[in-house]
């Protein structure tokens, strides 16, 4: 199909890319300015664009739920750090709501300059398929995908097809799945991108990858037989390319916030150095006890210095080139190094490895009872190579470690395999089983954690002739709505349990409102303030994700500017947000202050929550927990490796002298800390939803929806069943 494309107006292409991959239909579509600016790009125009194509009745592998690909208005713009941010919508098989994800890499911002603000992909092609949008001779194509099914063979095929047609690969950027991907509900989707300056072999040059991870989106591709889809194009050039209504404002915000993180970043959590990495060391330290170990039984352990950002710093790590995953970000976080696998196919084989991040290290690392960084990135390399999760593949292995720690799992009910901590070969050969679905146990694995739980509750049934253990195995089976946690314990970061359980409504991730460092620093000191962060922090952070930008610069990167404002919460990085202002209103052509502008992602946030009722109904409320280990002491052992703490805190909430304290059994102590922490994230919800408008069951008030406009935006059956959710 030939399109046509205008030059970039306040940074929107304005115009979508709907394609039917079974049917073959392809069509430009101009975008409404009035969906346009209500729901502004990235995971908010593609929540929408869900929304209008999908039904109550829907399931995550129809042919007609779409596969949504969005950056933002304020995406590919090199003149401000990170807007490398593109997001990944669909719903998700593996919780059945909508799913989403947001990635880096060039392929957002590359949709965007081919003249798309969005790509939209329903149908289920007959054979393995490649989209092609060229936008240099504005056409796309639907081929005939190369014969690859893990991805970095993938990799190099699409590369060496497209360099075989006179491509450059500067101009060159594609989206890959593989086998992992077809074999499990958690398939994640890698976004290649050339890094022309990293050296290799002498020379420089290297294809980079980010990923697409979280609740499935790589499987949902792979389900509709998209094995790749690339996008051509070159930076927009000349005067104002982006179409700002200030230019000379967006360059002057991107100047101000590249000084901030040039200056900050060395003298604080050095990025550029140990990228996310280095939170490993802040998370392990005993006052916080926030580094999961064990399925997240401790929170801390000697051996984290092992694994943490220094190391990967200093020996692992190859700091040579820009390590920006876009150009104009100076903050160089896109870490990664050279490894020597150890199994598989390729094992004996020298890679390059993109990562870990925290999550992944942490993953694989503390909290499979790992403690070797080559490991960590070998299984980091493998589950990108099979495109897998590795947030949910690490969490999965740990519980199902836990199973056999507990007795719950035998070799009898494996077939000889056993999972255990710090059993590295056997961590491996779990990963290449699950992504080949090759054993029962990896098989039913690849379905997910609430699949697991409850194959391993018959299998020690039928074993022991005993009852089921259901209940006890959720009791660490670390998920919330299907999707397992990512890694932090949060047993002393209330606001982080909120947020697992009912501010993120894809489910347990930090993505929403990561809350866990600055609640550990005290900053929320009421159940009013830590409601109120649940509600300012996601309009930011998912405000981000709407504009195309990575939150990075603004989170990990403070603001000392921001010590000097008052009567303001600091920790938000106040100083920072006004610079993001800036860009924003340079661009769009407004005069918001920075909150107004991420109020607007209150529309978004509930548009989601409707999407959820449309699937939990009356019990959309119920999701909005997180297992008893993310709260407290599951086991009277776990309660005394943290006596100091657990008694004190026991002592405030029972108006108890500390000697009462001490003389009471651990049993009754364990019993009533946990009442206690349960009843105060009760609470906390219960504000929360009271604070958003919604109902006691966690359902939006139709004047709610009807004050911030989106009321009108919503399908009449959405509109019919909340009317009947309000009573």
């Amino acid at each position: 199909m030939k399109y046509t494309q205008t030059p970039l107006h306040h940074g929107y292409a304005n115009q979508t890319l709907a394609i039917n991959v079974k049917t073959g239909n392809i069509e430009a579509r101009p975008l409404d300015p009035k969906i346009r600016d209500f729901f502004i790009g990235g995971r908010g125009l593609g929540l929408y664009l869900l929304h209008e194509n999908i039904t109550g009745k829907t399931s995550a592998y129809d042919p007609e739920n779409p596969l949504i690909f969005s950056p933002g208005p304020l995406g590919g713009i090199p003149q401000f750090p990170g807007t490398s941010k593109c997001m990944a919508i669909s719903l998700s098989p593996l919780t059945h709501i909508p799913g989403v994800s947001n990635f880096g890499g060039h392929f957002g911002a590359y949709l965007k300059y081919a003249g798309f603000d969005a790509l939209t992909i329903t149908g289920i092609a007959e054979q393995s398929t490649m989209i092609v949008i060229d936008g240099f001779t504005r056409e796309v194509t639907l081929r005939q995908a190369p014969a690859a099914d893990q991805v970095f063979n993938l990799e190099k095929a699409v590369v060496d097809q497209l360099l075989s047609e006179g491509r450059e690969k500067k101009d060159i950027t594609f989206l890959t799945t593989g086998i992992g991907a077809a074999n499990t509900v958690f398939g994640c989707i890698n976004s290649h991108y050339y890094d022309a300056v990293k050296p290799v072999d002498g020379t420089k040059g290297l294809f980079r990858t980010k990923q697409a991870g979280r609740t499935g989106l790589g499987s949902v591709m792979s389900h509709k037989n998209i094995t790749a889809i690339v996008v051509l194009a070159a930076f927009p050039h000349g005067n104002n390319p982006y179409g700002a209504a200030d230019w000379d404002k967006v360059k002057r915000a991107g100047l101000t916030l590249h000084k901030v993180v040039k200056e900050v970043d060395p003298q604080a959590l050095q990025m550029h150095l140990k990228g996310s990495a280095g939170l490993i060391s802040f998370m392990n330290k005993d006052e916080y006890q926030s580094l999961p170990v064990n399925n997240y039984q401790y929170g801390s352990h000697p051996q984290a210095g092992q694994i943490c950002g220094k190391v990967y710093a200093e020996s692992l790590f190859d700091h040579r080139g820009m390590d920006g995953c876009f150009p104009g970000c100076n903050l160089r976080c896109t870490k990664g190094g050279w490894v020597t696998l150890t199994t598989g196919e390729h094992s004996g084989r020298k890679v390059w490895v993109d990562g870990p991040e925290y999550e992944t290290a942490a993953g694989f690392g503390s909290n499979l009872g790992m403690w070797h960084p080559e490991f960590i990135m070998e299984a980091n390399w493998h589950c990108d190579n099979y495109a897998i999760d590795t947030i949910t593949t690490a969490v999965i292995m740990a519980f199902v470690m836990e199973c056999f720690q507990r007795g719950y799992l035998t070799k009898e009910d494996t077939d000889g395999f056993t999972l255990t901590w710090g059993d590295e070969q056997a961590a491996l050969q779990f990963i290449h089983d699950l992504a080949h679905r090759k054993t029962a146990l990896t098989s039913i694995a690849g379905l997910g954690m609430v699949e697991v739980v409850a194959w391993v509750a018959e299998k020690y049934s039928a074993r022991t002739g005993k009852l089921n253990p259901m209940k006890e195995l959720q009791q660490f089976a670390m998920q919330t709505k299907g999707l397992p946690f990512s890694l932090y314990r949060t047993h002393r970061s209330l606001s982080m349990q909120a947020s697992y359980a009912a501010a993120s409504d894809i489910g347990a991730h930090h993505a929403a409102a990561w809350l866990v460092k600055v609640d550990l620093l005290g900053a929320f000191p009421t159940f009013e303030a830590k409601a109120k962060a649940l509600i300012m922090y996601p309009r930011v952070r998912l405000g981000n994700d709407n504009l195309g930008l990575c939150k990075l610069p603004w989170v990990d990167v403070f603001n000392p500017d921001s010590m000097k404002q008052e009567n303001t919460d600091i920790y938000i990085n106040p100083a920072s947000q006004e610079l993001y202002a800036d860009f924003y209103n340079g661009m769009l052509g407004t005069k918001l202050t920075w909150e107004k502008i991420f109020e607007q992602t209150d529309r978004d946030i509930n548009l989601q929550r409707v999407m959820n009722i449309m699937s939990f109904g009356a019990r959309t409320g119920e999701h909005d927990w997180i297992p008893d280990r993310a709260i407290g002491p599951t086991e009277d052992v776990l309660y005394d490796l943290e006596k100091d703490y657990n008694d004190k805190q026991l002592s405030v909430s029972l108006n108890k002298p500390a000697d009462a304290i001490a003389k009471m059994k651990t049993a009754e102590k364990r019993e009533a800390i946990m009442k206690h922490r349960k009843e105060e994230l009760r609470k906390l919800i219960n504000i929360y939803y009271s604070q958003r408008g919604w109902t006691d069951k966690g359902i939006p008030k139709i004047d709610t929806l009807k004050q911030i406009d989106l009321w009108d935006y919503l399908s009449e059956e959405a509109r019919t069943k909340i009317t009947v959710m309000n009573g």
